[in-house]
């Protein structure tokens, strides 16, 4: 008993408590230790029933998610699994949370809501417990980062790239993405991004990304050309795969079956570089739980392509970084701050 997710559910509805609790501990390997109504409420259960993990409602009256986020991570830091509405504003304030420590979220359903609230809490009761074995320490003292954007001097001229850059990654992922693309410059070749994120949340991540980075970033459409200086983001509840065409690499955009569980799966994209463009590309696979993509990448690096990982110590969740590893697939685990620098020197051999 001593390695359950001891879980504290933070939500306004009592009912939403409700549920949550009795789905959660259907999995023996969770506890709900106690439920609140709101921020305070919450705040005074941690010091009393000392959870591991919280589950915390996007929006909430008297205090949103993100600034109870921003009040307690720097002072009690506990790994946090959003449970977020698939409104505008909620999509909003999830990615603002996860800026601000939360390990992950699910999205409530929106329509079909008995299968819609089993296969939630399905991917609720998974995330809790990945959650709950989080190292958020790093949040301690913290302070806020200031919001930065750039400007970009993109002429409107796009050249084709003959080389393209893949990455997955999944929980964590949208810190280390960030992290990686803000240090990449306006010449890096065309890169594909495969992000486990439901529809809607991964065009307002482009968009936010777009905002920081000197490289455009946006959210994949189907028959896009893949140009230097430019990153697609597979859109939520789509594959997404790299084609060739008369004009260069493109993007491919289609309604398929989950693969290793997601859509957008990285497994999907990885193949289809492997096959279609080989030597020409490289690979990362960032933080992320499960094994989506080891296949792939070790596809890709069969067909000649260089491919690395992240490494624990920098990694939310070691998982997809391990199963490419031991799957062949990532030659050498890498930092993350290197991760950019070593897809340059691997680009350049």
């Amino acid at each position: 008993m001593g390695n359950q997710a001891r879980v504290l559910v933070v939500d306004d509805s009592l009912l939403v408590r409700q549920i949550l609790s009795q789905g959660l501990q259907e999995d023996p390997d969770i506890m709900v230790v106690a439920m609140a109504g709101d921020p305070y409420a919450a705040r005074d259960a941690i010091s009393v029933h000392k959870p591991n993990v919280l589950t915390l409602d996007v929006e909430m009256p008297k205090m949103d998610g993100v600034e109870f986020l921003k009040k307690m991570m720097p002072q009690c830091p506990i790994p946090v699994v959003m449970v977020s509405s698939l409104t505008e504003r909620g999509q909003k304030i999830t990615m603002d949370a996860l800026d601000a420590g939360a390990v992950d979220f699910v999205a409530k359903p929106k329509a079909n809501v008995a299968a819609g609230l089993t296969k939630m809490m399905g991917e609720l009761r998974e995330k809790v417990k990945t959650a709950s074995t989080v190292n958020v320490s790093r949040w301690l003292n913290r302070s806020p980062r200031p919001a930065t954007s750039v400007t970009k001097g993109d002429s409107g001229k796009r050249v084709a790239s003959k080389r393209l850059i893949a990455i997955g990654a999944s929980t964590g992922g949208t810190e280390a993405i960030k992290d990686v693309l803000t240090t990449f410059t306006p010449d890096m070749p065309g890169t594909v991004i495969v992000q486990h994120m439901p529809p809607g949340f991964t065009r307002m991540f482009a968009e936010r990304l777009n905002g920081l980075c000197s490289v455009v970033v946006k959210e994949a459409a189907h028959g896009d050309l893949i140009c230097d200086g430019h990153v697609s983001i597979a859109p939520g509840g789509k594959q997404l795969e790299v084609i060739r065409s008369p004009q260069g690499y493109v993007v491919r955009v289609f309604d398929g079956a989950e693969v290793c569980g997601h859509r957008p799966s990285v497994e999907v994209m990885m193949q289809s570089v492997a096959k279609n463009v080989g030597r020409n590309a490289v690979g990362a696979m960032l933080t992320g739980m499960g094994g989506d993509g080891a296949t792939g990448m070790k596809a890709m690096r069969d067909a000649g392509a260089r491919c690395i990982a992240q490494d624990e110590a920098s990694c939310v969740v070691f998982g997809m970084p391990c199963k490419a590893l031991e799957s062949g697939g990532a030659e050498r685990a890498v930092p993350l701050r290197d991760i950019t620098r070593t897809l340059k020197s691997l680009l350049s051999r």
